[in-house]
């Protein structure tokens, strides 16, 4: 063997045996420069694009070579494809068409050096000629360079060749800077089109006030009575003051006075919450902090809640807390830097114990209108939660606790709130998951059963487990396995992997709650003869608890779970143990080698039973 080696490396490293490094030539730099020194080269031309009343002389192959356009406008057999045939481009700025032709000769553009006007200009002769790649390129160099003074512009052009990323990047640059946009030039520039897009917006972060006097510009600008009534639409009377509308509104004789009624009597007989505001959309950005102006308005030991620290807390600080009383009047109130758009609010719950809480949030604009986005006051909570609603806009989040199983307390440890473009799906109010919420790192637990390992039932791990360890159990007619979800959810599916070392069967039944009190039997396998995987559906119910409850065991008296998921992972394919059918496909797959039983006696219970969650009985001050 070290004979072989020391040859091998021999003749690797032999002079005559060429390196991997230039076994490929590699010279398209030179090529590149090569070509691109007959850039506006008479010489070898056999076409001229004349363009602003410049000639441009150039070489049909090249350009055929690079462009479907130009092959079919140069070799399609129109007069164009005449040996040194002019072609007039109409249109077209000398300029943009000069980078183009460089582009197409030498695979470069330098887009830095180019004015912003040159650059629209030779984004749109890349959409007119096709070509994609350089398309994507300059738009995205755009979105790099977007201002105050260049967004309308870039707008108006993405917008017209329909470049919807580039579209989406100015529309979030003017959101966030809605007044300066409002005043700036390019906004008297935009088309109709575009200005209805921006105006229209939800996420259009700017004032009523604002944006009807920059609307009244350039209607005055355009000067189109048509399209006067269709530009002013765009305002939302409702959200200005009464003192907006009468020394604003009214003097300008945009909108009648029939418009200016029917806006003070929308304001007057809606909600507040019901009027359609208008709120800053930061996408995927936590917008309770410091840094977007959020502060922690009303609750006890309010500095801990935004500082951003989720490890250190204990049971006398690094959390926020109010007194839990029956009318609900306390609670932990945040304000938002600004109005904003929200749909989705993370909490945690103090959680060094076992305890559990009950809850709900609501939102407002005015502190005086409150509108409820979750509601988990007939529920048991603990530690995260990821809550989901339709989207809202907001300066105020409330949340108030209604329950605390260890005392009248409400302890909140972290807020964020944010919108996001996850896409969920809600029923009755709850989330209906679609990843496994049964898992340790989604805080759920196992709060009865008996096990070597704490919460082995939740680890994921469906193939370390033998005779004496990597199972939940419970004796038979004596307790049961109860696992408890972070939160609520509305759960239409679990799957369960019984112990199956060996062929014994069980039988079971499981059964959901929302407050360990009412519990719901979701499925009754009593009498039916079970092993191994277990993929349980029925009608969705909404479930914090989960209890498992076995009924037999052929082999002893003990009811033995290896893994437990909610809801069931059906994309991840198990051989199905009786009475379930076999999945398609499931008979490829070779069964995992079972231990062998040992000679002595075993009931699969440990030599040490210990409850997994119950340890821990801590209470807060």
């Amino acid at each position: 063997y070290t004979f072989c080696s020391i040859l091998l490396a021999l003749i690797n490293s032999h002079p005559l045996r060429p390196l991997a490094s230039v076994s490929e030539i590699d010279h398209v730099h030179l090529l590149s420069e090569q070509l691109g020194a007959l850039v506006l080269g008479e010489e070898y031309s056999d076409v001229t694009f004349v363009v602003e009343g410049k000639r441009f002389p150039a070489h049909r192959v090249i350009l055929a070579a690079r462009c479907h356009y130009f092959r079919a406008l140069l070799y399609g057999g129109m007069k164009e494809s005449q040996p040194q045939a002019e072609v007039r481009l109409e249109e077209t700025r000398a300029e943009a068409f000069s980078m183009l032709l460089n582009y197409l000769y030498t695979g470069r553009a330098s887009l830095s050096s180019a004015r912003e006007e040159v650059l629209l200009d030779f984004l749109g002769l890349a959409h007119r000629y096709g070509l994609q790649p350089l398309e994507d390129s300059t738009s995205e160099f755009l979105r790099t360079v977007l201002h105050t003074n260049n967004v309308c512009l870039v707008f108006d052009v993405a917008s017209l060749y329909s470049l919807s990323a580039l579209s989406a990047a100015c529309c979030a640059y003017m959101d966030r800077h809605g007044p300066e946009v409002l005043n700036s030039d390019g906004f008297l520039m935009l088309s109709k089109t575009a200005l209805l897009t921006v105006a229209r917006r939800d996420s259009f972060a700017a004032s009523e006030k604002e944006i009807f006097q920059a609307l009244s510009r350039w209607c005055r600008q355009h000067e189109d009575g048509a399209d006067t009534q269709e530009v002013m639409s765009a305002v939302r009377l409702p959200l200005m003051t009464l003192t907006e509308m009468l020394n604003v509104v009214r003097p300008s004789f945009l909108l009648s006075p029939d418009d200016l009624l029917d806006a003070i009597k929308t304001r007057s007989e809606s909600r507040n919450m019901d009027l359609n505001y208008r709120g800053m959309l930061i996408p995927e950005e936590n917008i309770a902090t410091m840094k977007h102006g959020a502060q922690v308005m009303k609750g006890e030991l309010k500095s801990a809640l935004l500082d951003g620290d989720t490890q250190n807390y204990d049971l006398d600080h690094g959390f926020s807390r109010h007194p839990i009383e029956d009318d609900g009047r306390a609670g932990i109130q945040v304000k938002l830097g600004q109005a904003s758009i929200i749909n989705h609010v993370r909490l945690l719950l103090w959680d060094r114990d076992s305890r559990s809480y009950s809850y709900y949030i609501e939102v407002s604009m005015d502190e005086l209108d409150w509108v409820r986005v979750a509601d988990h006051s007939k529920y048991l909570c603990r530690s995260w939660q990821d809550l989901y609603f339709t989207p809202r806009v907001c300066r105020y989040v409330r949340i108030v606790g209604t329950h605390n199983t260890v005392n009248k307390v409400f302890h909140l440890v972290a807020f964020e709130c944010m919108f996001t473009h996850r896409s969920f799906t809600l029923e009755n109010g709850l989330l209906v998951p679609r990843e496994n919420v049964a898992t340790i790192a989604l805080c759920a637990s196992v709060i009865e059963g008996v096990s070597r390992c704490r919460n082995a039932l939740l680890n994921g791990d469906t193939r370390n487990y033998d005779w004496d360890s990597g199972y939940t159990c419970h004796q038979l007619g004596s307790g049961a396995i109860v696992i408890q979800l972070a939160q609520p959810y509305s759960i239409g599916s679990l799957r369960l992997l019984l112990w199956d070392c060996d062929e014994r069967s069980y039988s079971y039944y499981v059964e959901v709650s929302s407050n360990q009190q009412q519990w719901t039997k979701v499925v009754d396998r009593t009498r039916q003869a079970c092993r191994s995987w277990q993929t349980l559906k029925f009608d969705k119910q909404p479930a914090s608890f989960i209890r498992i409850v076995g009924t037999h065991n052929t082999a002893n008296e003990v009811f033995h779970c290896v893994h437990f998921e909610c809801p069931a992972q059906l994309d991840t394919e198990v051989n199905e143990g009786s009475p379930g059918p076999d999945p398609p496909g499931s008979g490829a797959s070779s069964p995992q080698p079972r231990p062998q039983r040992p000679s002595r006696t075993h009931s699969l219970l440990p030599s040490q039973p210990s409850p997994p969650s119950s340890s821990s009985s801590l209470s807060l001050q």
